[in-house]
């Protein structure tokens, strides 16, 4: 099947240091590509895979699985691996979870992460109809190019297959059972104006990541519901996270943890 006019993978020699940028579901290699390039230019070998069934139409990732997606990640990480000193991983969405499992099951050679609006649960209390509705309809609207930014455009599907979208649940469930493995630094932020990924994902992967520092450091600040001591909300009173002071000598953290509170 044609690739969508840039939806081509992207991959750039440069420096010993590199960097794995994942996309997110219905997406394409496309919405990293600026990102990818910023990077290249400033010297670092970067990657940009094109995850299977993306890319293209919805009909062909209605066949693949989250095994499939995560396997091209791996792929491409354990490429950078052989030939650079250091890789880390940033991701968008979706994304997000293949770098989390990635970095929990590859921890030697991820050296850190940067999340932007990690998906790792669904905030649609119709997903539990996923697993027999998926077998009734073939797909529902799509969820791509949702950019406030004037002139922004992201290249996606319009329309979301429902046994991929079932099979990102599973996904999920994988990434937050082995969440307590990632003890790479990580970047993650996260936009309140999402309307596809709520900020309470970001906070899930926030406080699973204080939980394997042995206990919430001092000064994490999450959305109540969450792990975490306190609340604070913006002028909009969406819920908003606050960055996190350097964990204690107790914990497994490496690094301190970089979070930005705002895209």
């Amino acid at each position: 099947m044609p690739l969508l006019p840039g939806a081509e993978p992207y991959r750039r020699r440069g420096g010993p240091v590199g960097v794995l940028l994942v996309h997110g579901f219905t997406g394409s290699p496309q919405s990293m590509r600026p990102w990818a390039e910023h990077l290249a230019d400033a010297g670092l070998t970067v990657s940009v895979p094109r995850l299977p069934g993306h890319g293209t139409r919805w009909q062909d990732l209605q066949l693949t699985r989250w095994e499939d997606w995560y396997a091209e990640a791996e792929r491409a990480l354990l490429e950078l691996a052989a030939e650079c000193e250091k890789v880390f991983v940033f991701a968008l969405s979706m994304g997000g979870s293949l770098a989390l499992r990635l970095a929990a099951e590859h921890g030697d050679l991820v050296a850190g992460l940067a999340l932007v609006n990690p998906s790792v649960r669904s905030d649609n209390p119709a997903s539990v109809l996923l697993p027999v509705l998926r077998h009734l309809v073939p797909s529902l609207p799509g969820i791509a190019n949702d950019i406030a930014k004037p002139g922004s455009v992201e290249l996606g599907y319009d329309r979301v297959p429902l046994h991929a979208a079932w099979s990102l649940s599973r996904l999920w469930k994988t990434v937050q059972a082995g969440m307590g493995k990632v003890v790479q630094p990580v970047l993650l932020l996260h936009s309140p104006q999402d309307h596809v990924v709520s900020a309470g994902n970001s906070a899930l992967v926030l406080a699973r990541i204080l939980d394997r520092c042995d206990g919430a450091a001092p000064g994490a600040q999450l959305p109540r519901g969450h792990a975490g001591p306190r609340r604070r909300s913006d002028l909009r009173g969406e819920p908003r996270l606050r960055p996190a002071a350097r964990p204690g000598g107790r914990g497994r953290c490496r690094e301190p943890l970089g979070l930005k509170g705002r895209l």
